[in-house]
């Protein structure tokens, strides 16, 4: 159901175990660093009902500051992830769990870009089936790209994700 191995992209077909998945991962966090935390959210393609995804979860938490969050990091590893650091993201804490990976804890502070970014584009995405369908169908074709490693990957979302998150801002105007 969950899980990547390293270096390997695959879609799979949504599931409705996905959101259950979320909430009991959400509910052991909860125990743990609730009270360090503003918000949990499931992110990532596994968030859209009906839109195909790596089948790892992505979770996004909000802090209120990037320094102070740094004591959920122990007790976040205590629950089998890895820490990652900022991991490309400034001001971002980012965990892994599994082998195969399962699981992706996205960790910032809630006045970042990057955090209403995840946020914005899921709801678009939820909101929007024409945009989820073309993501989808992008995704698709980028795995059938001979020779497709995880950073071409995401290159050639990139472009895409940024763009439908650019009509999600304007569409709060």
């Amino acid at each position: 159901m969950l899980g990547l191995d390293r270096g390997e992209i695959r879609i799979v077909p949504s599931t409705d175990v996905w959101p259950g998945l979320f909430e009991e991962e959400k509910g052991k966090l909860e125990h743990v660093i609730g009270r360090h935390v503003i918000s949990i959210e499931h992110v990532g393609s596994t968030s859209v009902p009906g839109l195909s995804a790596k089948p790892i979860l992505d979770i996004a938490i909000a802090v209120e500051d990037f320094d102070e969050a740094r004591v959920t990091i122990d007790p976040i590893v205590e629950l089998c992830y890895v820490y990652r650091g900022e991991y490309g993201i400034p001001r971002r804490h980012f965990f892994v769990n599994g082998e195969p990976r399962t699981h992706h804890i996205h960790m910032n502070e809630i006045t970042s870009p990057d955090w209403g970014n995840l946020v914005l584009f899921r709801d678009y995405l939820r909101t929007h089936p024409e945009a989820s369908a073309e993501y989808q169908a992008l995704k698709q074709s980028l795995i059938t790209f001979p020779g497709m490693d995880r950073t071409g990957y995401q290159d050639g979302k990139a472009s895409f994700i940024q763009q439908t998150i650019e009509r999600a801002r304007a569409e709060m105007k």
